[in-house]
């Protein structure tokens, strides 16, 4: 079954809520909220590309919002539901359709990071719950795609806690965001849910979220 949108309609920028965490569309006025919350405690973001000064938040910010109106990506700030505070980005990529079909079959989560003391707690959870609703019950993807640096032990562990199945690494895949490795590339770990899997996905992911 072809997706229920085209990928141009893909790209309408929406705001996706539940009970805890918000996904508000990416915008130039979030920077300086982005760049207090990147600034906390920078020590898990060794595998991240979070940007550590306002100036690279501010560059990054527009990256993306480029990146959007040229038909690339969906990029959302995450905010608690409750006081707005923005917590992190993220955001969907990487569109693909099969050749003479304008919907997208395919799209990829990620750019996810976190302010520390946000890990750990249930947002990036219910933040992707937010996301992988909107693939697959809004827009009809047949699959969803999430990569890591191979390296990264502790986000492919919470990849595979949402219920994405492992597909194995990519050697090579693309530059690694490790300081000290800017001229290297890096393997990247592959991972996937199929729209057959979401019901069984979904269902795992509302229990998690239940019991936090």
């Amino acid at each position: 079954m072809l997706a229920k949108v085209t990928v141009a309609e893909s790209l309408a920028r929406v705001t996706l809520a539940s009970a805890t965490v918000t996904l508000v569309p990416l915008e130039l006025h979030h920077v300086d909220d982005l760049f207090a919350a990147a600034s906390i405690d920078r020590s898990t973001y060794g595998f991240t590309p979070v940007p550590d000064t306002r100036a690279a938040m501010a560059a990054h910010v527009g990256r993306l919002l480029d990146g959007h109106a040229a038909g690339e990506n969906l990029p959302f700030a995450i905010a608690d539901a409750a006081s707005g505070a923005l917590l992190g980005q993220t955001m969907l990529f990487t569109f693909r359709s099969f050749p003479g079909h304008p919907s997208p079959t395919a799209l990829e989560i990620g750019g996810t990071w976190l302010a520390a003391p946000a890990q750990r707690t249930g947002v990036n959870t219910a933040a992707k719950r937010l996301l992988l609703g909107h693939a697959f019950d809004t827009l009809g993807a047949q699959r969803v795609e999430l990569r890591t640096d191979a390296r990264n032990a502790r986000s492919h562990a919470a990849i595979l806690r949402i219920g994405a199945q492992f597909e194995g690494v990519l050697r090579a895949w693309q530059p690694s965001f490790v300081p000290g490795e800017e001229t290297m590339l890096r393997d990247s770990a592959m991972f996937s849910i199929l729209a057959a899997e979401w019901p069984r996905v979904r269902a795992h992911l509302d229990a998690l979220l239940e019991r936090r």
